[in-house]
């Protein structure tokens, strides 16, 4: 197939789900987690759970960037904008993160301030499409000193190693970076094992449908050490609704030959060693953090990365000496065990009420990648009256 609406065809769709079904064994359960919000939203968006038998549960993991960055963070951003006078440049999504109330900074009440809350006080905080658009801010206004919020995982993670680079050459003293770019693989193994994750809460997982864009860069090797430790398969998927019904069936098959193995679906675009020039520039400006806080995942060894000492004239954490505080969620806020697929978007009280995209009070509402906000545009309705949506026909 060549064209994007193949992977939407209808009567392909109801031909794989058929297959799934009959591949199913009698009284055997099938857990997979997809790791990915672009997976996420799809899902939603197709109606895919639809055309899966019962015995298939689809669970939202942590894979939307914007959701799975924490409190403390946002709060970091929001003070340099504030209290430093600093020009702050991010994506979209990230300026509608709720963070910490700062009622001394003049919100109503105690509420919990943005990004874009921290504007309408007057910070001088910018939307941008790239890293890119930051530096521009950098050079056509010397006088300010530009911080670039980047968040991401290994897709982000290269335009902002080149955007280093390139400060660096340029020596633009007034361009610095927060990073919070985080790493997959570490996050899908603390899921699997690690204590803290346990104690916080998870699912039984029978295999995951490994993310597409991060892939292209890391390729599939780097699941495979993961895939042989833990004895749980994975299956790289585009983000098409066929796609991600093709790597079910290949998930099933899996787990019914006993196999626990990586296959690449998304062969169109990932190769087994992903874009070394890329991996290259990541390596030369960034290195592992030691521990790293995840919304919903609390600290998780080895999942992120800094800023070289090289490169430390552009680290805004080194420049500005921040420190980070970890806050806890709002306490009816039920994002943290979405993200870990202990809960469902619908299990929130919040949600479709006080929470909406419109008026986020968790990050997974804030993304259209996010848990909540694909349910909130896509499944609530079944949740009031049961109906099988489908794929979109060609």
């Amino acid at each position: 197939m060549k064209y994007v609406d193949e992977f939407r065809d209808g009567a392909l769709a109801a031909r794989i789900a058929a297959r799934i079904a009959a591949e199913v064994q009698p009284g055997r359960r099938y857990r997979f987690m997809e790791f990915c919000g672009g997976h996420t939203h799809a899902i939603s968006r197709y109606g895919v759970t639809d055309l899966l038998p019962p015995a298939v549960t689809m669970i939202h993991g942590p894979g939307c960037p914007v959701c799975v960055l924490p409190i403390g963070r946002i709060d970091q951003a929001i003070a340099l904008a504030l209290d430093r006078g600093v020009t702050l440049a991010t994506y979209g999504d990230v300026l509608r993160v709720p963070a910490s109330p700062r009622p001394a900074a003049g919100s109503r009440g105690g509420e919990a301030l943005s990004l874009l809350k921290a504007r309408a006080l007057g910070a001088d905080v910018r939307l941008v499409y790239s890293v890119a658009d930051a530096l521009a801010l950098a050079r056509a206004q010397p006088r300010r000193e530009v911080v670039f919020l980047a968040i991401g995982f290994e897709t982000t993670t290269p335009p902002t190693a080149l955007a280093l680079r390139q400060a660096a050459a340029e020596r633009l003293d007034n361009f610095s970076v927060l990073s919070c770019h985080v790493l997959t693989p570490a996050a899908i193994a603390h899921l699997l094992d690690a204590a803290e994750a346990r104690a916080l809460g998870t699912v039984p997982i029978d295999g995951f449908v490994g993310p597409a864009h991060v892939s292209v860069v890391i390729g599939t090797r780097a699941y495979e050490r993961f895939a042989r430790t833990h004895r749980k398969p994975v299956v790289i998927a585009g983000f098409e609704p066929l796609d991600v019904m093709q790597a079910v069936l290949l998930l099933v098959r899996q787990v019914n030959d006993g196999r626990a193995e990586v296959e690449n679906e998304f062969s169109r675009a990932v190769t087994r060693d992903g874009n070394r020039t890329a991996q290259a520039v990541v390596d030369e400006v960034f290195e592992p953090r030691e521990s790293f806080e995840w919304r919903g995942l609390g600290e998780v060894p080895a999942s992120a990365l800094r800023i070289r000492p090289a490169y430390a004239r552009w680290d805004a954490e080194r420049r500005y000496a921040l420190a980070y505080r970890a806050v806890p969620d709002h306490p009816k806020c039920e994002c943290g065990a979405i993200l870990r697929g202990v809960k469902a978007p619908a299990d929130c009280t919040l949600f479709g009420s006080v929470c909406t995209p419109s008026t986020p009070m968790g990050s997974c509402m804030v993304s259209s990648e996010g848990a909540c906000a694909a349910h909130f545009s896509y499944g609530r309705w079944r949740d009031a009256a049961p109906s099988a949506s489908g794929v979109e026909a060609a």
